[in-house]
């Protein structure tokens, strides 16, 4: 484990906890051990980082199961909608009780006040390479009833953020129902992230009732740091499917990355 700095071993003490509470976390003896690293957000909050990255080199790729994203101008005209987000889709998945052993990493005590924990994940960790591919097998299995009942409704689904497509507007029904089907299943739906009313957002996109725009229409290319970088990869990414930007294309850019 590396060392951390005062504050951020403070801040991953109350994380952990904040995850035991949770029972995402529990006490570990498994012979696994890889490092975490804390990051502090501009909002001043701290996240818990665990690198996997030796873990992921044990681990067979399940590769990807959408190659791309869901594009919302298939959707018919004038159709209603309802899109809906996931709440921690990750930490609702359980690992298999084999699996959580090789998860595991260790927190110092403060000032090595007493011998460092160990705790292992008991869902999927964020950082496992194949936790996104899981995520998105566990949401369509879980929505399966639903695309049966409703056979004249469209269902997109990418990751946690699902889009529901139909002729006439959902009943109170149909949105109860969806949140008893998802909850069966341990999935939670953001409530504040319900959207029923035009303009819509949906990965990237702004939906009105007959046409379609990207959120982002604007890239900064001024680029001075790996941030900058980064950010503007992400932005490249989701305008792709309106100018048609090929992966050839953005080799070029990719060094960037590399700091």
């Amino acid at each position: 484990q590396w060392p951390l700095k005062q504050e951020s071993l403070a801040a991953a003490h109350q994380i952990v906890q904040e995850q035991l509470d949770q029972k995402h976390l529990r006490l570990s003896t498994s012979p696994w051990n890889t490092p975490i690293f804390v990051i502090k957000k501009k909002s001043g909050k701290f996240r818990l980082v665990h690198d996997l990255r030796a873990v992921n080199t044990q681990m067979q790729s399940m590769g990807a199961l959408q190659p791309g994203l869901p594009n919302p101008a298939m959707l018919p005209e004038h159709w209603r909608l309802l899109i809906v987000d996931l709440k921690d889709c990750f930490f609702t998945i359980a690992l298999h009780e084999q699996d959580m052993q090789r998860f595991a990493f260790t927190l110092p005590s403060v000032n090595k006040e007493a011998p460092a924990q160990r705790f292992e994940w008991t869902v999927l960790p964020q950082g496992m390479k194949n936790s996104p591919t899981l995520c998105q097998l566990y949401v369509d299995n879980a929505l399966q009833p639903l695309r049966k009942l409703w056979p004249h409704t469209l269902i997109y689904h990418y990751m946690d953020d699902i889009l529901l497509a139909q002729e006439s507007e959902f009943s109170a029904e149909q949105v109860q129902l969806l949140h008893t089907t998802l909850r069966e299943n341990g999935l939670i739906i953001a409530v504040e992230k319900i959207q029923t009313k035009a303009p819509w957002l949906y990965l990237g996109w702004k939906i009105a009732d007959s046409q379609i725009q990207p959120q982002k229409l604007q890239l900064n290319t001024s680029i001075n740091t790996l941030h900058d970088a980064q950010r503007l990869m992400g932005d490249i990414q989701w305008i792709r499917p309106v100018v048609g930007i090929s992966n050839a294309q953005l080799d070029s850019l990719r060094p960037l990355l590399r700091g």
